[in-house]
Formats: C-alpha cells, structure tokens, sequence
C-alpha cells in the first residue's frame, strides 16, 4: 500500500500560532478572532501561545504576515479579515492582492500561513460566515493552521 502522510487537528502548547487580524469590518473580524482563538484552545493549544497582531485592514496582511512567518517565532500564522464588496470593483484588486501576498509569505518561508479573509457581497453574507448559520472562518483557519503545522512536521520526519 501506499504511504499516506496527513496532519491531525491535535494542537499542543508547545506551537506557537501570530493570528493577524484586520480592524476594518470589525464587527466581523472579531467574531473570526474570538472563533479562531477558541478553536485553537480547546485543540491543545496554549493560550500563551497565541500572538494577536492587528492591522488597519486585509491590505495590510500579507506584509505582516510574511514578517511574522519569517520572525521564526510562530509555527503557523493565521491572517483573518472581511473586504465586503460594496459599489465599486475596489474588492477584486484587494482580494487578489492578499491572496496573492499570502500565497507568497507562506512560500517564501515555509510556514503556514493561512487565508481567513472573507471575501463576500453583504455584511450579512459576512456575518453568517463568522459565526453564523454558514460556520466561523476563524475556526477553519485555525483547524487548518493545526493540521498544516503537523502535516509539515510529519513530512519532514517520514522515514
């Protein structure tokens, strides 16, 4: 049979999680915050452990980001944020730009970096995505986080 190397969703204290938080949306972007931490905690994670870093908006989170999982201080960086569409295209060129930002923090540095950013039409598309009836994006980037830091660990260990 084939080999098969997967990450499990069992944090421990030892891992080190910078979570990066945009201010703009913040009725939003707190709720991905609170659930993110939350997730973290009760998968093993020290709340010591965890840095909250805040910047003005999701623009600003790839350079935080890459400076984060360059630091050599956190195992995963976890970026969270909400661009709600509004009347003009500004959305699209501040959507592809922070994927595209965080895409390359993470493969600059070899540390996870994951994309919590909403991307949605309505505030109330946003607010069903933290927390509401479509799930928290904060927990998901957060389960990810876990699941990427010991998938990582585990490849770099596989006989």
């Amino acid at each position: 049979m084939s080999e098969v190397i997967e990450g499990t969703l069992v944090a421990t204290p030892a891992q080190r999680f910078a979570i990066i938080v945009a201010r703009w949306n913040e009725l939003v972007t707190l709720r991905l915050l609170e659930g993110a931490i939350d997730t973290l905690v009760r998968h093993g994670a020290a709340r010591e452990s965890l840095t909250v870093i805040r910047v003005p908006g999701s623009f600003e989170l790839p350079l935080a980001a890459q400076v984060a999982a360059k630091s050599n201080k956190y195992h995963a960086v976890i970026c969270l944020g909400a661009v709600i569409q509004g009347q003009t295209t500004h959305h699209e060129y501040i959507n592809h730009q922070v994927a595209a930002g965080l895409t390359q923090a993470s493969q600059d540095s070899g540390v996870p970096v994951l994309f919590g950013v909403l991307t949605c039409q309505t505030m109330e598309q946003a607010l069903d995505r933290a927390g509401g009836k479509a799930g928290n994006k904060g927990t998901e980037a957060a389960l990810a986080a876990i699941e990427m830091i010991n998938l990582l660990e585990r490849m770099t260990h596989a006989s």
